[in-house]
């Protein structure tokens, strides 16, 4: 279990194919000294497991499942992702519970700066796959790349969201181009609430 609170920025650093899956190396921006093989990393949202480490990287195996339904396919060396360890019981829940399964990915539809009292401001408007609809409120959470974020505003089958100076200056998402894919999770409590009413 994740928060979208990203600790720190990675570099995929090597990539080896496979048959049926793809073994990333990334490089990290912060200490795995304490982490252990076995442990759970979420890389751009998505929940992988660290098959081996040393200090400042380690390696996933990324399944045929997550290579079909995430951006995951599409890295390349030397690209830059999100990362973040899991939730420990004694945190603070900054963002909104995320669990790392994507339920989608979306396209990056637009970028336009935004300036407010003196802050640059990056409006973001993404297109989401239309049976994630359902899941989606204005303000609302979602986790775009891992990344907690707001819904602003909902239209069709796009919303909008707002990153504030620290996010760009922290996460991945900034350096993201109109056309470029995004992993999307809907919040977990959405999901859940769907399927009580449904065995009704």
């Amino acid at each position: 279990m994740f928060t979208g609170i990203i600790e720190g920025l990675g570099k995929v650093v090597r990539i080896q194919d496979r048959p049926n899956s793809r073994r990333i190396r990334i490089q990290t921006s912060f200490s795995l000294v304490k982490e252990k093989k076995g442990a759970s990393v979420a890389v751009d949202g998505c929940c992988l497991t660290i098959t081996e480490k040393n200090k400042n990287s380690f390696s996933a195996d990324i399944s045929p499942e997550t290579l079909s339904r995430t951006t995951l396919g599409h890295l390349k060396e030397g690209s830059r992702v999100n990362l973040e360890l899991p939730l420990r019981l004694q945190d603070r829940l900054g963002g909104h519970l995320v669990q790392g399964h994507v339920d989608g990915v979306g396209l990056l539809w637009s970028k336009k700066e935004m300036k407010t009292r003196g802050q640059k401001y990056l409006r973001l408007e993404i297109r989401f796959p239309r049976f994630l609809r359902r899941y989606l409120v204005e303000k609302g959470s979602i986790a775009i790349d891992g990344i907690s974020l707001t819904l602003n505003e909902i239209r069709g089958n796009s919303f909008s969201v707002c990153l504030i100076p620290h996010t760009q200056n922290r996460t991945a998402l900034t350096v993201k181009k109109i056309g470029d894919k995004v992993n999307l999770e809907v919040d977990v409590l959405a999901k859940y609430l769907e399927q009580l009413l449904k065995s009704k």
